[in-house]
């Protein structure tokens, strides 16, 4: 187990999960964290929107892709973003990233099991919040801002180009780039159709929805084609036949508890619903109360569609990929790893920050949860 030291060690491993772009910490930030006498590792990595050559330059130690598992210390903070490599290896390490295994989400038994038998820690950065419960750091913006922009997106693909896949995603440079190929394929649809679509973001208040409006409105989506839920209007619990009466849905909420489904496969078989596209940012696929209930597998970025059976004559296409803000990864990147600074500078005094004490008090919890 990692303990506080006056000159804590950052190990920031290779993401191992295909496509993903980000990096949890940024060279601007390592650049502040080496000032405050922090020690930093980073693991080369070909796909990482940041060249090595970045972290070698301002003073950080670039060490092998993957090596943390033989050659990291055993004092030393694994940092990542995503799921680390399947394996049955036990975790003997203080790892920092998002395990998505507090929620009983499927496979939550395994990658905690690893945990326990290393007498490792997991400090999930999903579960570190301020002194008013909110999440220090959050790709939450970014994510809606991507998954509204590929909704809309796959959306006039299918009134342009309908029978035809739809291609990979690959990253965009900016959120300026993207935002301009969206407004580029709806003046397509406007001049073939004349129809401009109907959006719901649902979760409209929170810092993924914020996200998602933003997008939307930036693409050129006028005010009254734009359904802002939050939970006043989710109070009366679903499904909703609002959902269906718009050409977007896209779920941005974060589920906390069991909630009833905002919408089900039953509506879906109805003949004259608008409702062609759902983009599930929230992606919580495997997660037993899913308000979602339409699909039960992630998309990706190489397949980011999936067909959905249904009665009716209307298509009914799903987006459902767990990380959506790599396709903007130099800026959601930076935002997050600059928003994380303030909880990582703490880690030279760990047992008394609270962000990190509660992080590790709710890991034994849910590790006393195993069987």
């Amino acid at each position: 187990m990692t303990t506080a030291t006056a000159t804590p060690h950052l190990w920031l491993r290779a993401e191992v999960k295909p496509m993903e772009h980000r990096a949890a910490l940024t060279p601007s930030v390592c650049t502040e964290l080496l000032k405050n006498g922090f020690k930093i590792t980073v693991e080369r990595c070909n796909q990482r929107v940041f060249a090595d050559s970045e972290y070698e330059a301002i003073g950080c130690e670039l060490a092998a892709h993957g090596s943390w598992q033989t050659a990291a210390p055993l004092d030393a903070y694994i940092v990542g973003l995503k799921e680390l490599p399947e394996e049955l290896t036990p975790l003997k390490h203080t790892h920092i990233f998002f395990a998505h295994c507090y929620k009983n989400q499927g496979g939550w038994q395994d990658i905690l099991g690893r945990f326990r038998d290393g007498k490792g820690t997991l400090l999930d950065l999903e579960f570190l919040t301020n002194d008013q419960g909110r999440r220090v750091a959050a790709f939450g913006y970014h994510a809606g801002y991507t998954g509204a922009a590929f909704g809309l997106d796959a959306w006039c693909h299918q009134q342009l180009k309908a029978g035809e896949p739809y291609p990979m995603i690959k990253p965009y440079p900016s959120e300026a780039a993207l935002v301009a190929q969206i407004k580029e394929q709806l003046a397509a649809v406007v001049a073939k159709t004349g129809k401009t679509p109907k959006v719901m973001v649902m979760g409209a208040l929170g810092r993924c929805g914020s996200g998602a409006v933003d997008c939307v409105r930036q693409s050129g989506i006028p005010e009254e084609n734009i359904l802002r839920w939050d939970m006043a209007e989710t109070a009366k619990g679903g499904p909703f036949e609002e959902i269906l009466g718009c050409d977007i849905f896209v779920n941005c909420i974060y589920l906390s508890q069991p909630i009833p489904p905002f919408i089900t496969r039953e509506m879906l078989d109805r003949a004259d619903r608008p409702l062609t596209m759902v983009v599930d940012v929230s992606c919580d696929t495997t997660n037993p109360h899913n308000p979602i209930p339409i699909y039960s597998v992630n998309t990706t970025f190489d397949k980011p569609l999936l067909d959905v059976s249904t009665a009716s004559p209307r298509p009914l296409q799903v987006i459902a990929i767990d990380h959506l803000p790599t396709a903007l990864p130099r800026e959601s990147s930076d935002a997050f790893s600059r928003d994380l600074l303030p909880s990582l500078l703490e880690l030279r005094n760990r047992q008394n920050a609270r962000v990190w004490t509660d992080a590790e008090k709710l890991y034994r919890e849910k590790v006393a949860l195993l069987p």
